[in-house]
């Protein structure tokens, strides 16, 4: 029995060998047929990627076959063209030989004919002489000697009649040919020169990096703007733009330390009436600093070096100088590169020419310390501080109140001319606006006890600040009818001024504590 259930066993674990050898069997059928298929699919892959290959080659090689039978038709283009010109060159020359062979027959034509006329105009010269003296002799009963000083006096006389026409023809011809090379010449420069306007605006746009700001700078209830305007006495108009603020006033000095002031501000953040009059006390001291600013970024522009420090301090001060509307330092730096251009296409000294007219003006800074004219006062400037004797008398003979002696030095007459007369440059109503605003400042400055007097809005109110122990709360009202009236009187108001006359009482005192 347990030989028979060993043999059992055996059959069985004999079974489960072969259902297990048949399943590896049929596991690698499986794995033959999935590497097949790969194999398939990888082997179909190349074949497609092969015969995509060979189709791209293939409309390469009909690519490449087009652009050398395009190359071999441009080819034959360029050998006929070559051709057709190598033609047209000979016979362009053979019509230059023939033109050449017909001028000189037609010279030699023309020096036959010019010697024949000569030789018949002196003939007949000649006997006329002959004929006129004869005439003479006969006529006037003179010696034949006698008749040929007549005659020739005759005929020197008609020579220089005739030679005194040929000048005055060629003058003029001359004179109208150098009036226009001059036109060509002057608009030809000022063409070269694209230049911003320089006449005086009586506003300046500072732009602010966020428009909040214009909150901070009007402050609570208006103080900070009040305290500001009544400091600088500049109006500050908030919304005439989008993204800044408008300082206004007739004054550029006044408007230039408004400038400076809310710039300061600005970089600070801290926007308070005493801030504002720190801001202001440094924009007064800093009025030197930015002159010597002023003069170096001018004569950068103007292409100018080498000037002496106290020129370019004297630069500096005419920013805020205008002559007829037009800003005198920016006329400076137009004058100098107008100047250049025409020196340019005359053939002067451009560098001279250049630095000459930059500084012809150079007077105007100093007419309140000199009796003289600002060309003169001008001119000893430079003479004493060793410029050059060319660019002195440019500057001094720029009005004509010495003799010009070079031509660099008309040229800088020519350069201030063009200058003044752009259109827009000069417009006289901005001076005599200037000019009504400062008499109106001055005839309320009269009174006593007033402080400081700004005019303001374009002439339409006028801001009075009188000393406190000078004048009352009591008598302001009065003050300010008196002036008020004053101004109806002794000047011509157009329309209504407002006078507001400001009474400002302070007390300071200083606490000191015991060091530990």
């Amino acid at each position: 029995m347990s030989v028979g259930l060993g043999a059992v066993g055996t059959v069985v674990v004999l079974l489960l060998s072969c259902l297990f050898a048949l399943l590896l069997v049929l596991i690698a059928r499986r794995e033959a047929g999935a590497v097949r298929t790969r194999a398939d699919q990888d082997a179909w892959a190349i074949h497609e990627q092969a015969r995509d290959t060979l189709a791209e080659v293939e409309r390469r090689e009909l690519r490449v076959v087009d652009r050398e039978a395009h190359l071999a038709a441009e080819l034959a283009n360029l050998t006929e063209t070559r051709q057709a010109v190598r033609v047209e060159a000979d016979e362009a020359d053979q019509a230059r030989r023939k033109a050449e062979r017909a001028l000189d027959s037609a010279e030699r034509a023309a020096t036959r004919t010019v010697s024949d006329a000569e030789r018949q105009a002196a003939a007949r010269l000649a006997e006329a002489k002959e004929q006129a003296l004869a005439e003479l002799t006969e006529t006037a009963g003179l010696t034949r000697e006698q008749a040929t000083e007549q005659l020739a006096a005759r005929f020197v006389a008609e020579a220089e009649a005739q030679a005194a026409a040929r000048v005055r023809r060629a003058e003029q011809q001359a004179r109208r040919q150098a009036e226009e090379k001059a036109r060509r010449i002057v608009t030809t420069a000022v063409q070269r020169i694209a230049l911003p306007s320089s006449a005086q605006a009586s506003t300046t746009t500072i732009t602010l990096p966020e428009d909040e700001l214009k909150g901070r700078i009007i402050g609570k209830e208006g103080r900070n703007v009040r305290a500001f305007e009544a400091l600088t006495g500049v109006n500050v108009l908030i919304d005439e733009v989008p993204d800044g603020v408008v300082l206004s006033s007739f004054d550029p000095e006044r408007r230039e330390v408004a400038v400076a002031v809310l710039e300061a501000l600005l970089v600070d953040g801290r926007i308070n009436p005493q801030r504002i009059e720190a801001a202001y006390t440094a924009a007064l001291a800093g009025a030197a600093e930015r002159a010597v600013a002023a003069g170096h970024d001018a004569a950068e522009r103007a292409g100018v070096e080498g000037l002496p420090p106290e020129v370019i301090e004297v630069l500096g001060r005419l920013r805020l100088r205008t002559s007829s509307g037009q800003n005198v330092l920016e006329h400076l730096v137009e004058c100098a590169q107008i100047a250049a251009a025409v020196a340019a296409e005359v053939g002067a000294d451009v560098a001279t020419t250049r630095r000459a007219a930059f500084l012809h003006d150079l007077g105007k800074a100093l007419t309140g310390e000199h009796h003289r004219s600002h060309a003169l006062a001008g001119a000893d400037l430079l003479r004493r501080t060793g410029e050059t004797a060319v660019v002195v008398n440019a500057v001094a003979a720029h009005h004509d109140e010495v003799a010009a002696e070079t031509v660099e030095a008309v040229l800088v007459q020519i350069a201030d001319a063009v200058s003044a007369g752009l259109p827009g440059a000069r417009r006289e109503s901005v001076e005599q606006f200037t000019e009504r605003m400062e008499r109106l400042e001055h005839l309320v400055g009269a009174h006593d006890g007033v402080l400081r007097v700004l005019a303001m809005a374009a002439g339409r109110e006028v801001r009075v600040v009188v000393e406190p122990a000078a004048v009352s709360d009591e008598a302001l009202p009065v003050l300010a009818d008196t002036i008020a009236r004053q101004i109806e009187s002794e000047t011509e108001v157009p329309g209504e001024i407002r006078v507001t006359v400001v009474r400002e009482l302070r007390a300071s005192a200083t606490a000191g504590l015991p060091l530990a």
